[in-house]
């Protein structure tokens, strides 16, 4: 698997330091892998990432692309708590199907197979297709820093918010949108007549912004929309939509 960094977190602390941030519930590694984020303090998505026991330590797994950025604001969080955290060499890998020995379950989907981190070669699959089918948000695609709300964007429905775990960075906020309010906007699984780009604007008949075009494959896309504009034949470029789910 490409574009990943595995972090290595250790120090007498460091079970604590991360229940304090994150959005699930540490105590959810007994059971194997975990998926979960860090917020900002005002509830919008900054990275996410999986996170697995190991020995006396936790492996974190993150995009590439968020890795440096993540280490740096997770250092700025532990100011004198004990805590180390270092890059490793470690690549993670995964695959299809059940997991296999010394590997482990994707906690998001149990179509999404499962990940390792023993060396092990990648086995194929087409994960655009399983993403889209199953509507799982993908970092840097969906997932969007300083924009993305977690339960807009599939969080809880994934296993990865814990309503009972206590405080977190973001939490009042999280909290308040899943008790409080009637989600307006969201992802969704659409059909699609044609093709467009990754990031185009969704538009109703009469030409109103309705949400934003992500991840294509066998005529069905991830699309972020306005709920109360989600009508038939929306449009996308020249391709045309229609909302799934």
């Amino acid at each position: 698997m490409h574009g990943r960094t595995v972090l290595r977190i250790t120090g007498s602390d460091s079970t604590n330091f991360l229940q304090n941030l994150i959005t699930n519930d540490m105590a959810r590694l007994g059971d194997g892998l975990v998926w979960t984020a860090l917020l900002t303090p005002q509830g919008k998505y900054l990275a996410d990432f999986f996170l697995l026991r190991d020995g006396d330590s936790v492996l974190l797994d993150v995009a590439d692309s968020l890795a440096q950025g993540l280490a740096q604001r997770l250092t700025l969080y532990k100011l004198r708590a004990d805590v180390k955290i270092e890059a490793t060499d470690i690549q993670p890998s995964r695959g299809p199907g059940l997991a296999p020995a010394g590997a482990f379950a994707d906690p998001r989907h149990a179509e999404m197979g499962w990940r390792a981190y023993d060396g092990r070669a990648d086995q194929p699959a087409d994960w655009d297709a399983l993403r889209v089918e199953h509507l799982i948000p993908e970092t840097g695609i969906e997932l969007v820093p300083n924009e993305s709300y977690p339960l807009e964007v599939g969080l809880e429905r994934l296993h990865g918010v814990d309503f009972k775990k206590g405080c977190y960075v973001g939490q009042e906020v999280t909290a308040r949108m899943k008790h409080k309010t009637e989600l307006k906007k969201g992802l969704a699984q659409v059909e699609i007549d044609g093709d467009a780009s990754v990031g185009t604007e969704i538009t109703t008949p009469d030409g109103k912004p309705a949400g934003t075009l992500y991840t294509q494959s066998n005529g069905k896309a991830i699309a972020y929309l306005r709920f109360d504009r989600a009508v038939v034949d929306m449009k996308a470029e020249t391709a045309t939509l229609r909302r799934i789910f």
